[in-house]
This record gives C-alpha cells, structure tokens and sequence, in this order.
C-alpha cells in the first residue's frame, strides 16, 4: 500500500463528509479509529467502501490518543492523518499523489501543511490563523504523538518539508459548534494549569491574576491588534474575544478541580 487516510471520530456525521469525499480516491485504506459515536458516522463512513476499516475505542479527553491508534494501524507506506472536518484542497492533494508516486531516499520523511480555518462564515486570514501549520502528511513509523498537548504536532523523525497548498478545516460552521469544541479544549488544558501550579510555584491568588488578567489581555492584544485580526471583521473579533476568555474557564476548572 502506498497511502492511508487516518482519522479519529466522535459523533461526526455532519462532517466526516469533508475528509472521505476528498482523498478517498487516492488511498489505498481508511483507518478510523471511531471513540463509540452515538450518531451515524460509523454507518456513513462503512457506506464508501471496502476500503475502510473501523476500529472500535474509548473517547479519551486527549483526543489524540486515538489518533496515535489510527496511525499504529496503517499499513500504507505513507500515512495522511486528516481530521474529520477538514478537506484537501484540489492544488494539495495533486501535491500529495506526487509526494507518495515519486518520493526518493534521503528526502523529507514528513510535510507542514498550511491550513485555512472556517469561523462562521469565512476563512479565518488573520489574527495568527493562516498559515496555520500542521504535520499531516508522513512516511509510516516516522511520527509519533506524545500525547501531553491538546494542540501539539506530531514527533517526527528525520526530515519535515513543506507543502504549499492549504488543508480546508471546516471547523466552525456555527458557533454553538464552536462552543463544544471551546468546552472540549479548555478541559483538556486542566492539567496544564495543573503543571504550572505544582512545578512553577503559582499559587491561588497568582493564577488568579495571570489566568483572570494577563493571560486574556495579552492573547486578545496579540491575535486582534498586533496579527490584525480585525481585518476577518466581526468574526476575527469573536475568535479572538473568546481565545482569550478560554483562560477564565480553564482557570474556574481548574480551581474546582482542586476542591475534589
């Protein structure tokens, strides 16, 4: 096998769509790594073919763990690991199939994407969001996810080049959308709250003053004015508002984290 598509999912009918429609022509397998999904993601991505292979799990809070599990079971010299609401653009996948069709030995093992992320109503161009890097694309046992980050890459090693055409993430169509991803991130983000209290001396009041103050002002201050994200307009603004009023709740749930 030349390529497999790796994805984790979690209730993502409305959207495996993204992935499955894009790529699926250009693998040779689909590894889904599925966290026990109550809608009918599942039956959709089984209806593109036998190409797919489902592989039941839990739905751990570092989310990436699932992927760690997709990737261990690709058997495709090269693995593309998308997430289920985003699409290759056509200018990247000709990008890929060329990668995977004449890739030599001693060149990149894997390759930053850029990615475009949907808020709303538009491809989010400024406030630090685009080009928003990622590893997706790698040769089979060069990555790894170390598991300790909601936001982290993957460990590679050898190699990272670049590729030059964007990944499509459809990640907030609405924002009721945007609210559950918000939930899911800042609970994931508890333990390093938990770190920085333990391991650099913070105590309550101290937390208080840079999770309530500096953290919200600094990052608003930083994606809105010095990335100019008031240049994506009314949208721009609200992603960068609530960016920083994550660490109000990360703090709040944290604090009450200490108290059972």
């Amino acid at each position: 096998m030349k390529l497999s598509l790796c994805i984790a999912t979690f209730n993502e009918e409305k959207n495996i769509h993204y992935p499955m429609d894009s790529v699926y022509d250009i693998v040779d397998e689909v590894i889904i790594v599925d966290g026990g999904s109550e809608d009918k993601t599942v039956e959709i991505v089984k209806s593109y073919g036998n190409k797919v292979r489902v592989i039941q799990s839990d739905n751990p809070v570092m989310f990436h763990k699932n992927k760690e599990k997709a990737i261990k079971e690709a058997k495709g010299e090269w693995i593309l690991q998308l997430d289920a609401d985003e699409a290759l653009s056509k200018e990247l996948k000709k990008e890929i199939m060329d990668i995977v069709s004449t890739s030599k030995q001693g060149e990149a093992v894997a390759y930053w994407l850029p990615r475009k992320n949907f808020f709303l109503t538009r491809f989010l161009e400024k406030g630090g969001q685009y080009p928003d890097y990622t590893v997706r694309v790698y040769k089979n046992g060069a990555a790894t996810f170390p598991c300790k980050d909601v936001h982290e890459n993957v460990a590679i090693k050898g190699k990272i080049g670049y590729l030059n055409n964007p990944i499509l993430h459809y990640a907030d169509p609405n924002f009721s959308r945007y609210l559950l991803r918000w939930d899911r991130y800042t609970t994931s983000e508890i333990e390093n709250a938990k770190f920085i209290a333990q391991n650099k001396g913070r105590n309550l009041v101290i937390m208080f003053f840079e999770y309530f103050f500096w953290k919200p002002f600094i990052t608003f201050f930083s994606m809105y004015f010095r990335h100019k994200g008031f240049m994506d307009g009314f949208p721009g603004f609200v992603f960068s508002l609530f960016s920083s009023l994550r660490f109000y709740v990360i703090y709040i749930k944290w604090w009450k984290s200490t108290k059972e």
